[in-house]
């Protein structure tokens, strides 16, 4: 009794404390003017060595923050819209975000999560959805490929972003359309000397060693996100361990017949019990993506949407944190992984978002050791039906973006990790 009673003194105190100035609030309602930079000038506060509290489920998940000059200017930079309140009206805020019967808490933002994005020497920022967005946000990168990973650089990183990767070393099967173009010889010119020059006598095996590396990143507590094809060619690659699955124009000789009968699913850490799709004129991996990319749908983007999940913001703080938007019904988007199939998920991994009445799962969340990661399916969430060679997309004219808000939900989530350990 006298401990809880302690406990309870304690968290009265840390309320007094933290309402006892005037605060800056960052509303992400649709009051806010720049939902995607709001992200940036949060990151930003917490490189300089203040605090953030993220107001789950408040106002569309809004910040709070200490007032002070430097933030309001900020604010002002990069065209965030704020409200200036005073330490009453703060305390409100607070009681009201931690009444019982409301499904809101907060959140705090301790530290800046140091953040790597795995892409190849050639990247382009516009290749990528995340990069687009931590570049337009202002949050700071660094960018790592295979020789960082397999030498145990990742364990310098908090959250670890992975590139349209194709882990099952087929060049992202773009070889019945694509094998006589510029770019795809020099890209898998580059791959094979790079495998080579790592002792690999195979892309397929250099990037099934990349993908184990990279699980025990997450295991060993680093926060791994994902996109598209990065998604279910990662833990394809993970099953099919020791087992050659690519065909002869990828790796010089034929894949094991038996190949579908030796996965393992043991070893990945989203879908299970999947079917590959071995041909490699098909622009398909598996059974996991939905619906399949060869041929390519035919679909109505006025009709096509998504829910994402409401979950108890005190009682499961991290699907709540990577669900947080101003709209709950999203705008869809393909990619040559669209949706993953909800029948292939594992039982333990959370869905996140779903397309309504429809096996289609678009956004996911799992843990795997001490760390998680959290998957997002389609390519880039402005861009329908993206295509090789279309322009970038330009993120000023897409400033209040629900599809991108998801993936900068993403970059503050490992800033409050010592509390998710303890919930």
């Amino acid at each position: 009794m006298r401990r809880a009673i302690v406990i309870g003194v304690l968290c009265v105190a840390a309320v007094v404390a933290a309402t006892s100035q005037a605060k800056i609030l960052i509303p992400m309602d649709l009051a806010q003017t720049n939902h995607l930079k709001a992200y940036g000038v949060a990151f930003w506060v917490l490189e300089k060595g203040g605090q953030v509290d993220w107001l789950l489920n408040y106002r569309g998940g809004s910040f709070l923050i200490d007032l002070a000059e430097p933030v309001a200017r900020e604010c002002r930079i990069r065209g965030v819209a704020f409200e200036q309140i005073s330490s009453g009206q703060a305390a409100q805020v607070f009681a009201d975000v931690q009444r019982d019967e409301a499904n809101t808490d907060i959140v705090r933002l301790e530290k800046a999560p140091k953040i790597a994005v795995y892409v190849p020497p050639n990247f382009k920022p516009w290749d990528d959805a995340v990069t687009l967005a931590l570049e337009y946000a202002e949050v700071p990168y660094t960018k790592v490929w295979d020789e960082e990973v397999l030498s145990g650089k990742l364990a310098e990183y908090d959250w670890l972003h992975l590139h349209h990767e194709d882990f099952t070393g087929q060049y992202g099967k773009f070889y019945a359309n694509f094998r006589t173009a510029q770019w795809y010889v020099e890209q898998q010119a580059m791959f094979e000397r790079e495998a080579r020059r790592l002792g690999y006598a195979k892309v397929s095996d250099e990037k099934k060693a990349v993908a184990r590396a990279i699980r025990e990143f997450v295991g060993n507590g680093g926060f791994m996100f994902a996109m598209c094809s990065a998604t279910d060619s990662y833990d394809i690659a993970l099953a099919a361990e020791g087992v050659d699955i690519v065909d002869v124009m990828f790796d010089g000789d034929p894949p094991d017949p038996q190949a579908a009968s030796k996965l393992d699913f043991r070893k990945t850490l989203a879908f299970e019990n999947f079917a590959l799709d071995m041909n490699p004129y098909r622009y398909e991996y598996s059974d996991i993506d939905l619906p399949p990319s060869d041929p390519p749908p035919i679909r109505d983007p006025n009709t096509d949407y998504f829910t994402l999940f409401e979950f108890s913001a005190k009682h499961d703080p991290v699907p709540t944190m990577l669900t947080q938007n101003h709209v709950s019904i999203v705008k869809g988007f393909m990619g040559q992984t669209t949706a993953f199939r909800r029948s292939a998920i594992k039982r333990t991994v959370v869905v996140l978002a779903e397309r309504d009445g429809t096996e289609e799962v678009r956004y996911l969340h799992g843990n795997f050791g001490r760390g998680t990661f959290t998957w997002y399916s389609g390519h880039d969430p402005e861009d329908y039906q993206h295509a090789v060679g279309d322009p970038p997309t330009d993120l000023s004219l897409y400033r209040t973006s629900p599809g991108y808000r998801l993936i900068l939900n993403n970059i503050l989530f490992p800033a409050a990790k010592k509390k998710q350990q303890k919930t």
